[in-house]
């Protein structure tokens, strides 16, 4: 134990908060719920060493909700032992809002309807920290991080816990044989604020309330766009780069490159393959970190798939997908040698079976699956033809205007599937959750994907939803989702987006303005 001086910090000491971190006893909601093993408990350990050897003042207790979307509470380093012991508590309520923030279910009538009334009167849930995932974030002074999981107050899962639902499905997948590996490509972009008139000053808050966000802040563009992978373009912005990279290897995300893209001021981030369920961690953290470097730095960092300001280019999160044998360790998806007896040569030479059926599973549950890899009205307007990104449900060999790019096997890369349909602002634990439901009834129904396109944008394939209400429907007469997730997931989150969806329908948007108040 080191030494240290008691005093108050007000009359000159360090106060109690130079003493080293302890337990602070045990008997807490974690133990006695059992929600820990052998594992978390070593990580609480080495994570109080570090908060007392590091001297940080602060730890961030976060969640995802329901939009991906980081929820939580900064705790003073004197009250982390009482949260690694019982966890944080918050209201439930965060779990039943849309993305402006208003809560859609009559919580406080006793309608809420889900989860046999868990919800009711906005109570508790309680946040408990996943020990494995803490983190010194590299831009905020003597401040650490921790990923929670969601449960009730009796110690059962929260019910709408994405995280946990990605957890079950990834238990399901392995009790088939098979392990989940994925690859994460992000597109963003990156703004300055808007210059003022002389005065100056900062920008001005764009106050709302929940069911009307304020005003978007006023932005310019860093690059011009129309020059992809520009080597100078790119170093114009190496201020930027440097601090995402410093940022990112902080935080020992597994970084693999940052890219410059298309559109104006558009960026692309790649993250190395690993396990399903911290691939979705690392794209969580990956987001967050984006925006808030850059906004400490005086930039405005969006993952919105097509923001007015992009001009040319939308911005999608390009999701890689392998299966692994549990038993074996080999590739699922590579192919054995030579076409199998009624294939193609070149579905022989591309995937396995397996890989086969998980890629029909795919494309036969691709339109529900849009609202869990496009959640949002503005990422349709992404489904472009001749765009790099895809309108039709069309898998192709290497082909980067299909919906579902198949990667042959090389370098030692096992074959994968890289689904381009999503937008950056999902829900990683949803996305991927999603992939794990369509793939396993395909392979569970042994499911053909055809002919692989060589004409990604024919208009007499079948197209993906042209909004999100086309794709809530799909969503709603699709009962692979519901028996997988539960009804009332698919309630929880369909309610929600419906809401979100009414919402827009309901505002008279610049384009009507300008098309008809001068005309009629």
């Amino acid at each position: 134990m080191r030494s240290a001086d008691e005093r108050p910090r007000a009359q000159g000491g360090d106060g109690p908060g130079a003493r080293p971190l302890t337990s602070a006893g045990t008997g807490g909601f974690v133990e006695r719920h059992g929600l820990w093993d052998e594992r978390q408990y070593v990580a609480a350990g080495h994570v109080r060493r570090v908060i007392d050897e590091l001297g940080l003042d602060k730890v961030r207790f976060s969640f995802a909700d329901q939009h991906g979307v980081l929820r939580g509470k900064t705790l003073t380093r004197e009250a982390v032992p009482g949260a690694l012991r019982s966890g944080v508590t918050a209201p439930s309520s965060l779990l039943l809002k849309d993305s402006s923030g208003r809560t859609v279910f009559p919580v406080f009538s006793g309608g809420d309807g889900l989860a046999d009334g868990r919800f009711a009167g906005a109570g508790d849930i309680v946040l408990v920290p996943d020990m494995t995932t803490f983190r010194v974030l590299p831009w905020a002074e003597r401040t650490g991080w921790i990923l929670c999981d969601l449960y009730h107050p009796d110690g059962t899962p929260a019910a709408f816990c994405s995280r946990g639902l990605l957890r079950d499905r990834l238990a399901a997948l392995a009790d088939t044989g098979y392990d989940l590996t994925v690859g994460v490509e992000l597109e963003f972009h990156v703004y300055r604020p808007a210059s003022r008139p002389s005065g100056g000053g900062t920008a001005p808050v764009g106050v709302g309330r929940p069911g009307a966000p304020g005003p978007a802040p006023e932005v310019e563009p860093l690059s011009g766009g129309s020059q992809l992978l520009h080597e100078e373009g790119l170093d114009r912005l190496d201020e930027l780069v440097d601090l995402l990279y410093r940022g990112l290897t902080g935080l020992d995300l597994p970084l693999r490159s940052l890219e410059l893209e298309f559109g104006p001021s558009q960026l692309e981030l790649t993250l190395d393959a690993r396990g399903a369920a911290r691939a979705a961690d690392d794209a969580l953290l990956a987001r967050a970190a984006v925006r808030q470097i850059c906004r400490r730095h005086g930039y405005h960092a969006t993952f919105m798939a097509r923001p007015a300001v992009a001009e040319t280019a939308s911005s999608g999160w390009h999701l890689h997908q392998s299966l692994r044998s549990r038993s074996t360790g080999e590739a699922a998806f590579d192919p054995a040698p030579g076409p199998r007896p009624g294939e193609s040569a070149a579905q022989g030479e591309v995937l396995s079976s397996v890989g086969r059926h998980y890629l029909a599973g795919l494309l036969e549950h691709a339109l529900a699956a849009t609202v869990f890899t496009t959640p949002t009205v503005n990422g349709y307007k992404r489904y472009l033809p001749m765009s790099l990104a895809p309108d039709r449900v069309v898998w192709g060999i290497d082909n980067k205007g299909a919906m579902v790019r198949v990667v042959g096997a090389q370098g030692g890369g096992g074959a994968r599937l890289e689904n381009r349909s999503g937008e950056p602002a999902a829900n990683p634990y949803l996305y991927i959750a999603s992939q794990v439901v369509s793939g396993m009834d395909g392979m569970a129904r042994r499911l053909d994907p055809g002919p692989p396109t060589t004409d990604p944008y024919d208009p007499a394939a079948r197209g993906l939803p042209g909004s999100l209400a086309q794709a809530l429907d799909a969503l709603d007469a699709d009962p692979v989702f519901a028996e997988a997730l539960g009804e009332d997931v698919v309630s929880w989150l369909t309610t929600i987006k419906r809401a979100e969806f009414a919402r827009y329908l309901a505002h008279v948007s610049d384009w009507e303005q300008r098309e008809y108040f001068d005309l009629v």
